[in-house]
């Protein structure tokens, strides 16, 4: 697991197959699955920033980008 706290900026999307996953969708087109994100992450409708770490040592079966462990999170572009 990455130890490093990076801040992200995007908007958060359900996708996938099935029950799908939820995503952070970066103005670059960078695409990061979330694991667990907290029910007010995902009512947020917008731009939002999130803080966390990337999971290097995890793999789903969604498999639409790296993981991203969400520590903490708001709306707007930057904390």
């Amino acid at each position: 697991m990455s130890q490093e706290l990076l801040t992200f900026a995007g908007t958060v999307e359900k996708r996938g197959f099935g029950f799908g996953v939820w995503a952070l969708v970066c103005p670059d087109g960078a695409v990061y699955e979330l694991q667990s994100p907290p029910s007010a992450l995902c009512q947020l409708s917008g731009p939002v920033w999130i803080q966390g770490r990337i999971l290097e040592n995890v793999m789903t079966l969604a498999m639409i980008g790296p993981v991203l462990q969400v520590e903490a999170f708001g709306a707007g572009e930057s904390p």
